[in-house]
Order: C-alpha cells, then structure tokens, then sequence
C-alpha cells in the first residue's frame, strides 16, 4: 500500500508529467472553496460565550423550530408529488406523456423566489383570488374574512414544493426506466396484486432514489433565502441575512455555524442510510417495465398530472407575462433594465468560463492521477454544493472585508463566490466526459511522440470539451438565479436581475419584478432537455 502511494506521489510530481501543474491549480482551488467555512468557524467561537448564550435561549430554538418544520413538510409534499407524476408518466397509459413529461419539469428551472412573487400576485392581499373574493363577498379591500394567507408557513411550504418537487420526479424517472419487469412479474406470480408488488417490490427498488431526491430538497429548503424572506418567514438563512444588514457580523456567524451544522447532519444522516440498505437489482436480461393500463381511472389520473402543471408552470408564468405587458406599457425595459440584465449575463459568464477552466484540471487529475491528494482535492471542490448560498456570501464578506479591503466590493468578489458554490455543477460534467474517454487515447497519443502536458491540450480537453460546455452552461443558469451571494456582496450601483426582482418584490412594485423575472425563467429553460435527457 505504501509503495502504491509512493508511485502515484511520484507520477503526480515528475517533471515531465502535467501532475505538478495540476497539484498547483487544483490545491489553489481547493484552497479558495473551504475558506468561507472555516472563517464562519472561526469567527463563530470567537463570538463570545455571552452571545452564544443569548442565541441558544431565544433565538436559535426558535428558528430551529421554523427551518425543520418548514424542511419536513416541503419534503414530504415533494416526495408525494414527485414520486406520483414519475409513476404516472412513466409506467402507465396516460396520454401526451412526452408532453407532460417536459411540463412537470419545468419547475425546477423557475426560481422559488420567482414562483413566490407569482403566487402572491395570485393569492397576496392584492392578488387575484383576493379581488374574485371581495367581488363575490362584497367585501372591498377587507381582509378579516379572506381565507387565504399566503404569508404563512402553509404558504411558505406549498411555493417550495412547488418548484422543488422536480428533483424527485427526475430521480424517479430515472430509476423507474432502469427498474426490470421480471421482479415485478415473480411478485405477481407469487400472488400479490398491483398494490402489495409496488409496496413489496417497486418502492424498496425506488428507495435510493426517491431518498436522494428527498435529500436536495432537504438540502434546499434550508439554504433558500428569497422565498422566505419574501413570504416574510423567517428561517436561519433570513436571520443571518438580518444580522448581517444590521453589522452583527458575530450573531451572524453564530447562526451561520448552526446552520453548517445542520446541513452536516443531514448529509450524515444520509450516507449512513445508504450505507445500511443496499437494494441491488440482478438478473442477465433487462426486460422494459410493464405499461399499467389505468382504465376507468385515466381521466383523473391526466386531471391530476395537469392540475399540477397548472399549478407549477402555467399560473406563475402567465401572472409573470400579464404583468411584464403592465411593465412594458409603463416604461420597465429601460436603460436601467438592460444594465440589470447586462450585469447578469456578464458576471455569470465570467464565473462559468472560470468554472470551466478550473474543472478540467481536477477531473483529469482525479480520473489519471488517482490518489488520496486528488480524491481529497476533489472532494475539496464539492464543498460550496453543501453550503448555503447564504454561508458562503458571509463567509466572503468577512474574509475578504478583513483582509483583502481592495477586493472587497468589486465583481471579482461576486465571481469567486459564484465559483464556490457551482464548480461541483461543472466537475459533474467534466467527470461524465472524461469517463467515456479511455486511458488507452492517452497512451495512443504517448506512442505518437505527444508529452503528457500536449496529450493533456491537444487529445483529452478537445474531447471533454461538450461535457465541460454543458456544465458551464449549468453554472451559468444558476449563477443567473442566484440570490443571497449577489445580495451580500454586490459592489454599489452594481444590481442584477435577481436582485431587483427581490427589491421590486419586496415593495410591491411588481410590474418592475416581472419582466426580469421572466426573462430568468426563459434562459433558464434552455439547460432543461439536457437534464431530462440525463435523468
């Protein structure tokens, strides 16, 4: 074993092998994406025991209280939803199945902060629902008898769900296409009807996947910061957002270390149940699932998938385009508009083409280089993916406050950040790309007199080029929708459109939030084949 890691340490820094260089760009990298959580961490135990105290008997219970109940019941909801539509549109007889099946994902692209905006166009004290119930009621502008409140934890939960319900539907769908028929006809053979074989059989063999699924929910509830704070609930990402307004960098810190440690545990939680429960399928042929026949049933099933397209895609988007025509008319695509956009585009590009360039090293590293350094470095890089968007902005904003003052407040800021948290969306790309080409190029390319270093530029980046391309434009659509990190660390004079949709939210000046909004959803619709086709 020794000399193992003694030979991979010699290829890794010989001379005339790129490793050396990649060992410089990867450990830089990996360096730059765990300083936001060790700052957290160090500023946090400096906080005093004082102010420890005071959180832990008031605060931290509380929003402990509000961000787990929220986190539980919009998993739950997605779970029920997700793991329903993938069943439908994949093993059942239900009509216009590749149209639905492009609909009900849609969501995932919507942002929930821009799904929360429409939904309170739609059910707020304003909304539409609200001037049908003054109509019908003849009750103008009363909200003492409005059933609805959307400003509450039940609306909180059903606006996350939503549009997060999709990380499950995909996750499923993916497994349910893998999933062979011939377990499912020994259950039937055996005597179990169609309801015992999908609880006996089907779900157990779903269970990895509906539980990953479940997990990025999870994972997301408890870093979204635009929907809660539009929806005027306050979890720990909004706190640290308060605390952080109001130069309590300490408290700040504080929560934010409560908050790593809760997105820890969950990870935790989650590797320790995929360890303890395998479900392994086996068996030489693969034979496609059987195609449930619905019959009497089909009418409601095809109500249901299109109530929730409805709901999830259909609605917001139309309140968004209603409004945006209100915008247009009053003058909102102005100058100003398009600084917002130009902002947007521009930032975002820079942080996926640094995404792209910063990917290829560590991918090639890990995949020809494999060793304890690479696999570390690697995992190294996948850290801002568990860490709120919140946490890795405060971390940026003390760090580089302190001891980089004349980098703080520039783009360059932002940019990094933006690495932080979306590298992993472009090393999963690389990494697909670079497993589908073998060792045996490099060796090819050795044979024809090509170093290792020109192998590296002229055979292995050319082929992993589309790879890396997908994943930045992954990196780009997220950066795009990103919040809390362009909130916390914008220069002045500097906002993007998703800033201003929260602002414009935020004071109700709604035909100025819609068309930047909307604009976000339809160039985030353009990554969507490429997720549907990879799930």
């Amino acid at each position: 074993m020794i000399k193992v890691i003694q030979l991979k340490w010699r290829q890794l820094w010989h001379g005339d092998s790129p490793g050396f260089i990649l060992m410089l760009i990867n450990s830089m990298t990996g360096f730059l994406t765990v300083i936001p959580i060790f700052y957290v961490i160090i500023q946090a135990i400096q906080a005093g025991l004082s102010r420890w105290q005071r959180l832990l008997d008031n605060r931290i219970p509380d929003l402990l209280g509000k961000t787990l109940s929220l986190m539980v019941a919009v998993t739950i909801i997605a779970v029920v939803l997700g793991v329903s539509l993938a069943f439908l549109l994949v093993r059942t007889d239900l009509p216009f199945k590749k149209l639905l099946s492009w609909l009900v994902a849609i969501p995932l692209v919507i942002p929930p902060y821009v799904g929360a905006v429409a939904y309170i166009l739609v059910l707020g004290p304003s909304g539409f629902i609200k001037q049908i119930w003054d109509h019908l009621s003849g009750n103008q502008g009363s909200l003492s008898t409005y059933p609805i409140n959307i400003f509450s934890f039940l609306g909180v939960a059903f606006v996350l769900a939503m549009f997060t319900y999709p990380y499950v539907y995909l996750l499923t769908v993916s497994a349910l296409k893998k999933m062979n028929r011939n377990f499912e006809e020994a259950a039937a053979s055996m005597g179990m009807g169609a309801g015992r074989t999908f609880l006996k059989v089907t779900l157990p063999l779903l269970r990895p996947a509906i539980g990953s699924g479940a997990i990025l929910v999870a994972l997301y509830v408890l870093s979204d910061f635009g929907a809660v704070s539009m929806m005027r609930y306050v979890t720990f990402t909004a706190a640290i957002y308060f605390q952080r307004v109001g130069f309590d960098m300490s408290s700040a810190s504080v929560l934010s270390l409560v908050l790593v440690l809760l997105t820890l545990l969950l990870l935790t939680f989650d590797s320790a149940t995929k360890r303890s429960k395998h479900y392994v399928q086996t068996g030489n042929s693969f034979r496609r699932p059987n195609v449930m026949a619905l019959g009497r049933w089909k009418a409601l099933a095809l109500f249901y998938v299109i109530l929730i397209v409805l709901i999830g895609v259909i609605i917001p988007v139309v309140i968004l385009i209603r409004w945006s025509i209100v915008g247009i008319v009053n003058g909102a695509l102005d100058q100003r508009f398009f600084r917002f956009a130009w902002n947007s585009m521009s930032v975002s590009s820079i942080a996926a083409l640094v995404c792209m360039v910063l990917a290829m090293p560590i991918v090639y590293m890990k995949l020809r280089y494999p060793s304890i350094i690479s696999r570390t470095l690697d995992r190294m890089a996948y850290t801002g993916y568990a860490l709120p968007g919140m946490i890795i902005g405060l971390g940026f904003v003390a760090l580089f406050n302190q001891y980089v003052p004349w980098l703080y407040g520039t783009v360059v800021v932002i940019v990094l950040a933006f690495v932080v948290r979306f590298l992993p969306q472009a090393l999963q790309a690389g990494e697909a790309a670079l497993t589908q080409i073998g060792p045996q190029m490099d060796e090819a390319s050795r044979s024809l007199g090509y170093s290792p270093m020109k192998t590296l530029f002229k055979v292995i980046l050319p082929n992993m080029l589309p790879g890396i391309l997908s994943g930045g434009a992954l990196v780009f659509v997220s950066a795009m929708k990103e919040l809390p990190i362009t909130l916390m660390l914008r220069p002045p004079g500097f906002d993007t459109l998703a800033v201003r949709v929260y602002f414009e939210a935020q004071e109700a000046v709604y035909y100025l939030a819609a068309p930047g909004a909307l604009i976000m959803i339809l160039i985030s619709i353009l990554p969507l084949n490429y997720m549907i086709n990879k799930y």
